[in-house]
């Protein structure tokens, strides 16, 4: 029997940093969870134990430390920048993906002012996946964990029934979800523009769609951003269904007319899909 290696990759996972900008009239934070993955002729290390070709994950977190010391800017060109360092000056290195969560960070207002070096989480952490193969760079961004509601404006009735449903159809509903939204970029540009304009859209196709299913909601929020954003070709979104059923009050003798929920976490419905350009290019890389 013939065995084989077969597809491999490794790399540094979840490199926390944080860079502090020191401005004379306020301060700003850059904070990052950053993962970077390396491959191409590994054989050796595999088979024999042979390290020679590999860069290891240790030299990988450095990197990324040493590359913030310069600044980081927008998160896809500090990806950009890893990425083609890693293959450009390791032989063995032929692709690398790099990629970046920022998490967000507002400075707090006192006195109707922001404060010079005070700072709050802010919701939604910006995401970016950068893959470099040596001669073509693929970049997607995105927005993951930002959650959002709709007190009313959706319904869910109408679906197939077999012998286990039990679910009630609905014509008024609390419709709410933690978007993971990640858009890939046809050329490189104005990364902070697409991005805030790209999550703008989200949010503005999610208030107002009239949701007669989250899937519904799901396109409605793909095609709107690939509608005002010429740069990106496709949007991949990850909507879970954070339910919010209505609390039973009669054994109180008490009504709810659709005012007490219960907002439960699990299990929940999962809704993931794709909207796309007709004509979008592949991409050379996966990045799903």
């Amino acid at each position: 029997m013939e065995i084989r290696l077969g597809p491999n990759q490794y790399g540094k996972a979840e490199t926390r940093l944080v860079r502090v900008d020191r401005g004379d009239d306020h301060h700003s934070i850059t904070d990052l969870n950053v993962s970077t993955s390396l491959a191409g002729d590994l054989a050796a290390t595999h088979l024999t134990g042979d390290n020679s070709g590999v860069l290891p994950t240790d030299t990988q977190k450095n990197t990324v430390y040493a590359f913030a010391r310069a600044g980081v800017g927008e998160i896809e060109d500090f990806g950009l920048r890893l990425a083609r360092h890693f293959v450009d000056t390791t032989p063995t290195i032929s692709k690398a993906r790099v990629s970046i969560e920022r998490y967000r960070w507002d400075r707090i207002q006192a006195d109707g002012q922001p404060t010079h070096h005070s700072f709050v989480r802010a919701a939604g952490t910006r995401t970016a996946t950068v893959t470099y193969d040596g001669t073509q760079a693929w970049v997607v961004s995105g927005v993951a964990d930002l959650t959002v509601l709709n007190t009313t404006g959706s319904e869910f009735h109408g679906f197939h029934r077999d012998r286990y449903t039990t679910l009630p159809e609905a014509t008024d509903r609390i419709l709410a979800t933690a978007v993971s939204a990640r858009w890939r970029h046809a050329a490189t540009g104005d990364w902070a523009e697409s991005y805030r304009e790209a999550s703008r859209h989200l949010l503005e196709a999610f208030a107002d769609t009239h949701s007669l299913s989250l899937q519904q909601t799901l396109h409605a929020m793909g095609e709107r951003v690939l509608r005002h954003r010429d740069e990106l070709v496709e949007v991949r979104l990850a909507l879970p269904n954070k339910h919010h059923f209505l609390v039973d009050l009669s054994p109180f003798e008490l009504d709810n007319p659709g005012e007490v929920f219960f907002a439960a976490d699990r299990p929940y419905g999962l809704i993931e899909g794709t909207v796309l350009r007709e004509d979008a290019p592949e991409p050379g890389l996966a990045w799903w």
